[in-house]
């Protein structure tokens, strides 16, 4: 069977849609490439550290040695079918993890066993909870000095709260692992561990797997009578009955499974891919998503291909500078040449041809299977979070979230006669990006480019040059605000003028009355438009209602004092005074933007810059030089830790105190410094 076909004609029973996500520099690309090439997808292995990785293929990629853009690919093992998408671990990136783990069906969390449990572990440990993701841990780079299995595992239960059981139990001296279900041991040989051996235990591994053992054992006991009936009186578990009760455990996520290795060094893989097969779920497993009709009456979306087409795009990617769409279809099939609609959008357009992916290289296929995460071309109105749907039964999933931008740069072409080819460039690449935004601003005319950090923007520079030949010039980075209110305050707003455009007269007649308060830092912005009407006898109508609610939302975009839009404040619409006729929404829309505007001025305005969480690790004898750096810079230390000669600092500080300090920290440490930071919240400073 080719692998252009494996995926399109493997019964949903024997595929397995899964993530593979972890902080920057844990290793997951590298445990990628070694799938990969131990499943026969690749035949070489690819190498991040010399640019060679096959899933890491742009050419920044390459140059920076991360990974940037989530890749897809497809690889058979055992007989099934793994669909796997290989994410970034910069948190500059998080939106290709966010979207990835919207669509897939299960993940592998990688963990370095130095560091343990990282920031942008907690940030994808957290997303894979808000889409419910089942997944199991794999404990990367055992070979270093410093690694310790039982010590990440305790830092997963204590900071995530969740319950993980070992399963495969690293020996680093060896270059093994113990099976704690199998009960056997695994070594591997060969140039690239391709050769896997098994073994029964040795006396002084017994010994040692038997505690692991227990502790898996006891875990599964709490959740499965039959289990705990055969641990309790102390006979032997059938490893069938472990395999079942685990899988059933982890995917509901009551239990994460962890396993062990060095994929750089080759072993510990193997074990893991069989393990996907046997615990992950199946697109059948999963419950079915809900949709919306039209109407708003909610619809399950069942994994059948025979039912009307339901799928969701969740990335736009350039592919030789046109444009294609990556889509997860959870119901029915689509087929290239097939009309589409796009729900809620009033659109209609057609698919011109479906693509299986392998990192950079498509596949073309005659359709796509519910299950399958395809690639489409030829869709120009799609964009990410849109429900490709029949048109015939048109619905609409729940989008994906996207995060607002925090730091901006002033742009322009290095020559003039490219401008438009400059507006031409970024919107297709804010099309591909959610988090990267493009506005003029009104005041100075500049035209600003935001993004989640320097990287990210300078990334984006380097994809302009390399390939549309775009070379632009920046100013000095800009860190994005955000504006509150100091204390409540209430104020009236009125429009009384006629507009008379030719033949037609216009009446705009309308006073609004609002109260506006602050809210708690992070809770964002809540509008309340149920007002008192007056004269009180009058009823309004939904239009009239709605345009009071979006004049209030209209006010909301910018403060009194930088004119940055309004973050954490509640909006009420207390009163409206209209004629007797009753005021046209053009007049309410009007009435209440200016309510708004005149209360938020006088409720005093406060200035909010993001505040981002860090982490800095340094060796020991920097700790107090870099302590003090950063608390010079205004930030709050949460605290910090030593471990192997390493230390771990954490703290909060506004993003414009951290515009580059990484050159700053390589100078103090001599290039032995490092940080991560991840956009927590906007606050005062």
């Amino acid at each position: 069977m080719s692998k252009a076909k494996g995926v399109t004609e493997m019964p949903l029973e024997r595929v397995r849609n899964i993530g593979i996500a972890a902080h920057v520099d844990a290793g997951k690309t590298t445990l990628t490439e070694r799938v990969l090439f131990y499943t026969g997808a690749s035949h070489k292995v690819g190498e991040v550290h010399e640019g060679t990785a096959h899933m890491d293929w742009m050419d920044e990629e390459q140059r920076h040695g991360i990974t940037i853009t989530a890749a897809v690919t497809a690889c058979p093992w055992k007989d099934h079918m793994l669909q796997v998408i290989d994410t970034p671990g910069h948190v500059d990136f998080t939106i290709e993890v966010e979207r990835s783990m919207r669509v897939l069906d299960g993940a592998v969390i990688v963990m370095d066993g130095v560091r343990g449990v990282e920031p942008q572990t907690e940030t994808v440990w957290r997303q894979a909870n808000k889409h419910a993701v089942p997944r199991f841990i794999f404990v990367n780079k055992m070979d270093r000095p410093g690694a310790d299995f039982q010590r990440t595992l305790d830092m997963v239960k204590s900071r995530f709260g969740d319950e993980p059981v070992p399963v495969c139990v690293p020996v680093p001296s060896k270059q093994t692992v113990l099976h704690v279900i199998e009960q056997q041991a695994y070594t591997f040989r060969g140039e690239k561990g391709e050769i896997v051996e098994t073994r029964p235990f040795s006396e002084e591994e017994a010994a040692e797997v038997a505690t692991y053992r227990e502790t898996l054992l006891l875990a599964l006991a709490e959740h499965n009578e039959e289990l705990a009936d055969l641990v309790l009186g102390e006979e032997e578990v059938p490893e069938a009955l472990i395999w079942s009760v685990l899988r059933a455990l982890t995917i509901s996520g009551k239990v994460r499974p962890a396993f062990s290795g060095s994929a750089l060094r080759n072993w510990g893989v193997q074990p893991m891919l069989d393990a996907v097969i046997k615990l992950h779920p199946t697109p059948l497993d999963r419950p079915p998503a809900i949709a919306k009709k039209p109407d708003g009456t909610p619809v399950e979306v069942k994994m059948d291909p025979d039912l009307p087409l339901v799928a969701l795009a969740f990335k736009v990617q350039l592919f030789e500078g046109r444009r294609h769409v990556f889509c997860r279809i959870y119901q029915g099939r689509l087929e290239g040449g097939e009309e589409i609609a796009l729900g809620g959008r009033n659109i209609k357009e057609r698919v011109a041809r479906v693509f299986e992916v392998d990192a950079s290289r498509k596949t073309r296929i005659e359709q796509g299977l519910a299950g399958q995460i395809v690639l489409l071309a030829g869709v120009r109105w799609a964009t990410t979070g849109d429900t490709i749907c029949d048109p015939a039964h048109e619905v609409l999933l729940e989008r994906i979230d996207a995060r607002a931008p925090v730091l901006g740069l002033a742009v322009e072409p290095e020559s003039s006669a490219d401008e438009e080819k400059m507006l031409e460039v970024i919107e297709k690449m804010t099309e591909e990006d959610p988090t990267l935004r493009f506005e003029e601003d009104a005041e100075t005319g500049q035209r600003i480019l935001k993004g989640m950090g320097e990287l990210h923007l300078q990334i984006q520079f380097e994809r302009m040059e390399r390939e549309f030949g775009l070379k632009l010039r920046a100013g000095r980075p800009r860190v994005v605000h955000r504006e509150t209110v100091r204390q409540s305050a209430s104020a009236e707003g009125g429009v009384d003028r006629v507009l008379e455009t030719g033949t037609q007269r216009i009446e705009l007649r309308a006073t609004c009355v609002v109260t506006v308060k602050p809210r708690e830092r992070g809770t964002g912005v809540d509008v309340q438009a149920r007002p008192r009407w007056n004269p009180p006898e009058y009823q309004p109508t939904p239009e009239q209602l709605d345009a009071v609610y979006q004049g209030a939302k209209d006010a909301l975009g910018g403060g009194p004092i930088e004119g940055s839009p309004i973050e954490d404040v509640a909006v009420t619409v207390d009163e409206i005074v209209s004629p007797g006729s009753g005021s046209n929404p053009q007049s309410l829309r009007i009435a209440a933007a200016s309510a708004v505007r005149e209360a938020l001025s006088k409720a005093g305005g406060v200035v909010l810059q993001p505040i981002m969480k860090v982490e800095v690790v340094v060796p020991d004898e920097n700790t107090g030089g870099v302590l003090g750096d950063l608390q010079s810079r205004g930030s709050t230390i949460l605290g910090h830790s030593s471990d192997a000669g390493i230390t771990s600092i954490l703290a909060e500080c506004g993003l414009s105190s951290l515009l580059g300090y990484t050159t700053e920290l390589r100078s103090q440490t001599r290039g032995r410094g490092a940080f991560v930071m991840e956009f927590d919240r906007f606050d005062a400073i």
